[in-house]
């Protein structure tokens, strides 16, 4: 008989959901980017020069990242009652990963197709746009399918948490979890101490969160500075159609997703809203990784299933980056004037599938991705291309956000296929911690 596991909601999480707005790490947040683009419209150069603020929070959340992974699936798999488990989670996962990912990519393709954002933009791509897109072309080349897997494999074991692989540091976390749970009673020495170092590194995180208002600030602030929201014209309606459609995807599919599960989305976005909002002004979602790991935790999901399932979803499931590839390459053919046939729609949609695994790990991956996606249809030039480029940042803004609420859900469908967690705990660790 499964085991329903049953957790409940934190005392101090309840009382911080009624602290005034202002003294919330959403609120601040919110603060910090509301200040951000007024300075970044009133003195942009300014506003340029804060974007050390942003890295640097970047750097301090994701230096930790790796440990987090590391003891959070390690000690989660030792303390597993059942080996067996691990792959059938697994295997339960990448199959959920495939469906969603493959449904955002047919509704980017679609809504591309049917709301025609690059028409009549009449681009004739030059050869200063080839030299702007080489050094991406460069790199989707580079990076197959056969090297993506390959490099799953770290040179060493020191080497997967220097090189900031999350593959890499998942199955180094695997070999070991497995190794602890066969030693049974003899390996307790070593995950208490895991266990020991898991409460230290999330109080780690929990003092850096603190800076995340100041991080989104600089971060906001650069962006808003360097591009400007006039700039935002010439692109208008592409932008709005992806923030658009990535909305409605979340709405109405990940609702659906979410309903058959036993909750509702808009629940589950008010319970991770702080985790929205970073990664909204950061552009990037791996700042929101170990505390969304946490709120998981609370709600329920066990730490192994946490480790497994929301890592891996990073890399398996950006369902954000799948319709923005989609749509931006409909966009970059419309743009230039080439006409997609039914064809190249599956074309599109058989190579994305791949690539926006390959891309996984390189700067500004799902750019990279999209740019091997147009590379295998001749007739689109990769070099249309630059005319996204340069705002790719308020793109990747809700890109990043949807990755990243899209595997919070993930881990809690997968949890409740697993009778982790029932329906109704589920339903009143939400209304409690919301």
């Amino acid at each position: 008989m499964a085991t329903v596991v049953t957790r409940p909601a934190p005392a101090a999480a309840a009382t911080a959901a009624r602290k005034p707005f202002y003294r919330s790490l959403w609120g601040q947040v919110l603060l910090g980017v509301a200040l951000a683009i007024v300075l970044g419209y009133v003195r942009p150069e300014t506003a340029q020069a804060m974007r050390p603020l942003g890295d640097a929070f970047i750097r301090l959340i994701t230096m930790v990242i790796s440990l987090v992974i590391f003891c959070t699936v390690a000690a989660g798999i030792a303390g597993m009652d059942s080996i067996k488990k691990v792959g059938r989670v697994g295997g339960k996962a990448l199959l959920y990963f495939e469906i969603l990912t493959s449904i955002a990519l047919l509704i980017g393709l679609l809504v591309g197709a049917f709301t025609q954002p690059g028409a009549g933009f009449n681009a004739t791509p030059t050869a200063g746009d080839a030299t702007a897109v080489a050094g991406y072309a460069g790199q989707a080349k580079a990076q197959t399918v056969t090297d993506f897997l390959i490099n799953i494999i770290p040179t060493s074991v020191v080497g997967a948490f220097a090189g900031g692989s999350i593959l890499n540091v998942i199955l180094v976390s695997l070999l070991v979890g497995f190794a602890l749970a066969s030693l049974g009673a003899k390996a307790k020495p070593v995950t208490d101490v895991l266990e020991g170092l898991t409460q230290m590194v999330f109080r780690v995180v929990n003092m850096l969160m603190r800076l995340a208002p100041i991080g989104a600030f600089g971060a906001m602030a650069f962006t808003v500075g360097r591009y400007g929201l006039s700039s935002l014209g010439p692109l208008a309606k592409l932008i709005v159609t992806l923030w658009v459609t990535s909305a409605l995807f979340v709405l109405i599919v990940l609702g659906a997703v979410a309903a058959m599960a036993g909750f509702s989305i808009i629940t589950f976005l008010k319970y991770i809203r702080e985790e929205i909002v970073l990664t909204l002004s950061l552009s990037s979602s791996d700042p929101a990784l170990p505390s969304l790991m946490r709120k998981l935790e609370n709600l329920g999901c066990s730490k192994a299933m946490v480790g497994l399932v929301t890592p891996t979803g990073y890399v398996f499931n950006p369902d954000g980056s799948c319709i923005y590839m989609a749509l931006a390459a409909v966009f970059v053919a419309q743009a230039t004037g080439v006409q997609l046939t039914l064809g190249n729609y599956i074309t599109l949609f058989l190579v994305a599938s791949l690539t926006h695994k390959g891309a996984v790990g390189i700067q500004g991956a799902a750019f990279i991705a999209l740019v091997a996606t147009l590379m295998v249809i001749p007739s689109i030039p990769v070099a249309g291309m630059a005319l996204i480029l340069g705002l790719d940042r308020f793109m990747s803004m809700c890109r990043a956000t949807v990755n990243m609420l899209c595997n919070g859900v993930a881990t809690v469908v997968v949890s409740r296929w697993e009778h982790e967690l029932d329906g109704e705990t589920l339903r009143k660790n939400l209304a409690a911690l919301t």
